[in-house]
């Protein structure tokens, strides 16, 4: 047969052209540098302290790792000086000798120490001995053997234990406050008479153990509960440790829906043995009740009230004697309210004022209250940026330290700051503002703060700052990062795009294989988490993101990204997650990578994949169901498919309550059917976290549309994406996928 010679050359082209994307990515070799990198990265950074631990409010302690090995250092922060915490080498002999073990003065077997109260002595465990050693002679004793108290059987899913308080003394000791026959009950404490305060208890609507007295013990405050369901989960352990047969395993675990247990705070005086009833018009449809205490002039006590839906929360006030109600604070929203991350109160002079936060003017800030009227004094801080955390309230200077992000247009959004404003809003100080992300720790009385910045692309710089002025004292550290960079290491690329409207920015970061050619072009892959509880990209220098580098090594790039509905941007970005997860940013992720790849050509747009654990992989599969013209293959670990499934307060609190239709819109379970591209589900059998039927429904739903899929069920595994089992077959499903090589065997 003929063929004329352009044909055979382009044939040629096209041929080296394939091999030469196919061949040079997901070999063994690139294999092997994957695995080495998890070894090849660690303990290559130095001079990086991650805590720091305050003597009173002039001296701070450190562990620091220098290429020779551990130092402990002493600040001394008005003599500007730093100097070794003790002798290490002298310690290391004494230790050596007494424990018969030969200790490194370098790799002292402990990072932690107590201070003796004159400080003379310190105090560490190491293995379960606590040593008591004295800094002046160097004796050391071992003060206890610990004893292994082995795992804490406490499940977060369990209901509370309402009948489990030990009766309750009243302030002054006169009086003991007790339950009997699901009432309320006191006796004087040297008397064995008995006074019943309360006669409408019952099984049904019974009064909790956990009643508060007044300071004044003239007044008890007790509740009842109306009980809700108990919601059980089951697995089945297939291969237990300690036996041939499969053991059944359950777990409280209310979801969406569920029936919640409702409490009705209750008055009783005590020098009248006489119940005040309490009118609970204002706080029905409880999600919960919280945070229920006295003021200390015993005038009144207050509590805090979700309401069911998260769309109202307020804090309320009952007066004693009378037992009216008033609504102090009283916070509502046409989504949610963010009360899981966001909240903040702060009671000034026991409760006269008020400090709140709320997002009601759009972003998140804090208010003035007056704590008697519940009128709004004055907005505190104000601005197109968010209060993240309140640190330290002087209620004397009538000044809030406090933690923000977004202040600087031409930062990323996202970078921590410190700040300091008057109750009147007035006075707003930067206390840090280089374009980096700040983490302060504060001097006991708040006179100074230790600063460590850094970002992804940034080693940290540990440095001494005044609080009052922000001036700077010293420097203790700066980051050492040459011996990473030389093992291969680079950073990530901190990367900003347009969302879906052409206006926000988005912010993510881009990983790139150590021999990276920007000849070649790369499938690209997500790792993917939505939240929406918070944001998801690291701000933060740290050697660590090892899988996503090894991930990288075979071939990829490999980016983060966080798109509209995830946390610490406007309340509107925010607000795209309510009662629709299965949007999960990707209008702005799609347009996120569509950008870096205009701007990057190695970056391969028609191959991208995506993976994420938990909510990361209810998302990740989305990806493959709502936009499968853009993402060809997911790895969704443990997801919490169908948030009907899965954990009530976390999913009612962005999905809202009532359980309604939006729920199934948003379900991989019902959208199945929409597949299209590869997936991959990977679940732990023993899942206490989401729900391990989540993922079977799904792969059921799979099955019966006829869908092709890959499933791998992780014998005595939890909530994890399948541990190093998971880790390779999610590299070998992407290499299969997206570079389309068979990969090297195991």
């Amino acid at each position: 047969m003929y063929i004329k010679r352009k044909t055979v050359a382009f044939i040629f082209v096209v041929l080296a052209t394939i091999a030469h994307h196919s061949h040079a990515q997901g070999t063994k070799e690139d294999y092997e540098r994957a695995e080495a990198v998890s070894k090849l990265y660690k303990d290559k950074v130095f001079n990086n302290p991650s805590s720091f631990h305050w003597l009173k409010s002039e001296k701070i302690w450190y562990l620091n790792t220098t290429r020779e090995g551990k130092e402990f250092i002493l600040v001394d922060v008005p003599g500007k000086k730093q100097r070794p915490l003790f002798d290490q080498v002298r310690l290391a002999k004494v230790l050596s000798q007494k424990s018969g073990k030969k200790v490194d003065a370098k790799a002292l077997p402990f990072d932690h120490i107590d201070f003796s109260d004159d400080r003379k002595s310190v105090t560490f465990r190491i293995d379960s001995a606590r040593w008591r050693c004295n800094l002046s002679s160097y004796t050391c004793i071992v003060e206890e053997v610990m004893k292994d108290k082995g795992s804490d059987n406490a499940y977060w899913g369990n209901t509370f234990d309402e009948s489990s308080n030990k009766p309750v003394p009243s302030a002054d000791s006169l009086w003991i406050g007790f339950i009997k026959n699901h009432n309320v009950y006191i006796r004087k404490r040297n008397s064995k008479e008995e006074y019943q305060l309360s006669y409408d208890g019952a099984a049904g609507n019974f009064y909790s153990s956990y009643m508060q007295w007044s300071p004044d013990s003239k007044k008890l405050m007790a509740y009842k509960v109306t009980p809700g369901e108990k919601h059980m989960i089951y697995f089945v352990e297939s291969s237990p440790k300690e036996q041939l047969q499969p053991k059944l395993c359950s777990r409280e675990y209310l979801k969406a829906g569920d029936v919640l247990p409702q409490k009705q705070p209750q008055l009783f005086l005590v020098d009248e043995k006489k119940h005040v009833p309490i009118d609970d018009a204002l706080f029905r449809n409880q999600f919960w009740i919280e945070d229920i205490h006295w003021t200390r002039d015993s005038r009144a006590f207050t509590f805090e009230y979700n309401e069911r839906g998260h769309q109202r929360y307020r804090i309320i006030e009952v007066k004693a004697p009378t037992g009216e109600v008033n609504v102090l604070v009283d916070e509502q929203s046409k989504t949610f309210i963010d009360y899981s991350g966001k909240k903040y109160r702060y009671d000034v002079a026991d409760g006269k004022e008020i400090i709140w936060a709320s997002e009601r003017d759009g972003w998140n800030h804090l208010y003035l209250y007056d704590g008697i009227t519940g009128k709004v004094k004055n907005q505190i801080t104000k601005g197109e940026w968010v209060m993240r955390r309140a640190v330290y309230v002087n209620e004397e200077k009538r000044q809030i330290i406090f933690e923000a992000s977004g202040i600087d247009r031409d930062q990323d959004p996202y970078l921590t700051h410190y700040c300091r404003i008057n109750f009147d809003g007035s006075g707003f100080t930067r206390l840090t503002s280089s374009n980096a992300n700040h983490s302060a720790t504060f001097s006991p009385d708040y006179t100074y703060f230790l600063d460590q910045y850094s970002r992804v692309d940034l080693p940290s710089v540990t440095k001494l700052y005044r609080t009052e002025n922000g001036a700077e004292i010293m420097t203790l550290q700066q980051t050492d990062a040459t011996d990473l960079v030389k093992a291969g290491w680079k950073a990530p690329e901190v990367f900003s795009a347009k969302g879906r409207d052409g206006v926000t920015d988005i912010w993510g970061m881009i990983i790139r294989p150590s021999n990276f050619d920007a000849s070649k072009k790369y499938p690209v892959i997500e790792m993917i988490y939505a939240g929406p509880h918070s944001f998801f990209v690291p701000k933060s220098f740290s050697p660590g993101y090892r899988s996503l580098y090894a991930l990288a090594e075979l071939g990829f790039i490999v980016v983060q990204i966080d798109g509209m509905g995830t946390s610490w941007r406007s309340k509107a970005f925010h607000d795209v997650c309510w009662k629709n997860l299965k949007d999960a940013g990707f209008p702005d992720r799609i347009a996120w990578l569509k950008a870096a790849a205009q701007k990057y050509p190695a970056i391969d747009i028609a191959r991208v994949g995506i993976f994420g654990g938990s909510a990361g992989g209810q998302s990740a599969a989305g990806a493959v169901l709502f936009h499968p013209e853009f993402y060809k293959a997911a790895v969704a670990s443990c997801g919490c498919h169908d948030n009907r499934m899965d954990k009530m307060w976390w999913n009612e609190q962005w999905m809202g309550y009532p359980v309604g239709p939006h729920y199934a819109e948003c379900s991989n379970v019902v959208n199945a059917y929409r597949l299209k591209g590869n997936l991959l589900l990977i679940v732990g059998e023993l899942d206490d976290n989401v729900d391990p039927a989540s993922t079977m429904q799904v792969a059921d739903a799979l099955i019966k549309a006829k869908k092709n899929f890959e499933l791998v069920v992780v014998p005595g595994m939890g909530h994890s994406g399948g541990g190093d089992f998971g880790e390779h077959k999610r590299r070998d499903f992407f290499v299969k996928h997206l570079l389309n090589v068979e990969p090297p065997t195991w």
